[in-house]
């Protein structure tokens, strides 16, 4: 019988199949939007009016900017489990101390016993939300201990730091896949939860926005209002929720030509949002200043400024669009901020630096579509001062009054 019998299996007697013309995958599998068909006009665009497909959708591969910033994508591990409490208990532990000594001290003691280790022979069997986890209290320990600009591999690190917890460390850095993870991002980003469940899911950056927010590893102590340090963290998560719309606008902008009629409108709305987010900022440093001071603010925030670590990234994207922030900086310093990010972030902030470069030629042209430009940069320097103006209270031990800087 040949029923069933396919082309492959059939004798060689049989007469050789009719061969369908060669068609591209894409085309066979329906048209894709890189691929219009012939006379259909324009190609579709998406809500934040990008082609899709282009640009740099398919750089930052899974993670798309567009849906949530670089905010995670999931709300931060609140409690983790098993042995990994270890972690959880020291890292409010060293929040907690007095003093870098004290801290130190507390994480002498988790090596001596035997506690660093066996987290350490536990890192790669850790989820990548799990890791991220992981990370964030990995980078609140390493700057409650003084040691967040430490390189955990290098031979110098073992002459001041807890060779237990540098293993640990670099385990963690190596299953993230980012080595300079202890700064602003690790730090806020991923320590946050909202204060209470949710009747219904929410997106994470409407999440973030909406609910009352509550650190999930505290500066404070448990029971007594969050201090400045703590706040100062939750607004910098606050402001990445907020400026999910200036991610979708960098999209709009890449690749556009300076005299494009939609150039205009994105940059008219890129001011709109910047000056929005500097008004989120003057109400985050209303509350800021009436939180408690602590002993400790002054020196981490202060530490975490000098080495570059408190850069938020959504004024790093920002920057990427209109090429110029608080202070002008060339490509090394750019690069400088950016090592805090995780490489899929840090790819698209490169994309962006190159898509954007023809509206950039706006900065040495006349016209109305130049002066809109130079308005974006003007708020986007506005909008830096007041954030160093919010990290100056945060890190002041008497409230400081946020109009004097900003």
């Amino acid at each position: 019988m040949t029923t069933g019998t396919t082309t492959a299996e059939a004798p060689e007697t049989a007469a050789p199949a009719r061969r369908r013309p060669t068609v591209p995958p894409a085309q066979r599998a329906g048209r894709s939007a890189t691929v219009p068909r012939q006379g259909s006009g324009p190609e579709p665009r998406t809500a934040a009016g990008a082609v899709p497909g282009d640009a740099d959708a398919r750089i930052a591969g899974a993670h798309d900017p567009r849906a949530h910033g670089f905010l995670p994508e999931r709300p931060p591990v609140r409690s983790m489990i098993g042995t990994w409490t270890l972690l959880d208990a020291l890292a409010r532990t060293a929040a907690l101390a007095p003093g870098a000594a004290d801290a130190v001290a507390a994480v002498e003691r988790s090596g001596r016993a035997g506690e660093l280790t066996a987290l350490r022979q536990r890192v790669s069997r850790l989820s990548p939300r799990n890791a991220e986890a992981a990370a964030m209290r990995i980078a609140v320990i390493a700057v409650a201990c003084g040691w967040s600009g430490l390189d955990p591999q290098a031979p110098a690190a073992r002459r001041c730091a807890d060779t237990g917890f540098l293993d640990l460390w670099s385990a963690i850095a190596h299953r993230i896949d980012h080595d300079q993870f202890v700064a602003l991002p690790a730090l806020s980003l991923h320590n946050w939860a909202p204060e209470r469940k949710p009747r219904r899911h929410l997106p994470i950056d409407q999440l973030a926005r909406t609910e009352q927010l509550v650190p999930i590893v505290r500066w404070a102590p448990e029971g007594e209002p969050l201090c400045r340090l703590d706040r100062l963290m939750l607004a910098v998560t606050r402001l990445e929720a907020h400026g999910i719309w200036l991610f979708r606008l960098a999209e709009t902008l890449a690749g556009r030509a300076p005299d494009d009629s939609s150039t205009r409108t994105a940059l008219r709305r890129l001011v709109r949002i910047q000056h929005a987010l500097r008004a989120q900022l003057h109400e985050e440093a209303a509350e800021l200043a009436d939180a408690p001071a602590t002993a400790r603010q002054s020196e981490v925030i202060g530490t975490l400024a000098g080495q570059g670590a408190l850069e938020p990234p959504v004024l790093q994207a920002a920057d990427a669009v209109l090429g110029i922030g608080g202070r002008r900086m060339g490509e090394g310093g750019r690069q400088l901020l950016r090592r805090h990010l995780p490489a899929h972030h840090r790819a698209w902030l490169s994309a962006m630096d190159r898509h954007c470069a023809p509206v950039r030629t706006l900065a040495h042209r006349g016209g109305p579509d130049a002066a809109v430009y130079r308005e974006a940069q003007e708020s986007l320097i506005a909008l830096r001062r007041t954030y160093t103006a919010l990290i100056q209270s945060a890190a002041a031990p008497a409230s400081v009054p946020l109009s004097a800087a900003a």
